[in-house]
């Protein structure tokens, strides 16, 4: 099985999950569902030289893919999905949107 880390709130992510929703294949952990499955993410995040470039830019590293051997992949097209990439205006979008959410909790 392939497991499907993601959030929810990006529009990357979810454009897989709808991908994969019926697929036997893939198991979908949103890493915003619960605090244990953050913890699993980080754990393999901050563990596998696959994150290092993430980790060096400050990005979350979502979505990604551990395939049945371990293997991490940023890939959607190594395990057979499409990309879902964002237009500047979507990444405007999310920036505001998280702009405005700041203090709100």
């Amino acid at each position: 099985m392939i497991t499907l880390y993601g959030i929810k709130t990006c529009p990357e992510c979810s454009g897989l999950y709808e991908q994969v929703k019926d697929d036997s294949r893939f198991e979908i952990v949103d890493v915003g569902q619960h605090i244990l499955h953050l913890k699993e993410f980080l754990s393999i995040r901050d563990n596998d030289a696959a994150f290092d470039e993430a980790r060096k830019n400050g990005y979350a590293g979502l979505p990604c893919f551990v395939l049945e051997d371990g293997t991490v992949t940023f890939s959607p097209e190594e395990v057979g999905l499409r990309s879902c990439p964002l237009s500047d205006e979507v990444i405007e979008k999310l920036h505001e949107e998280a702009d405005a959410l700041r203090g709100t909790f």
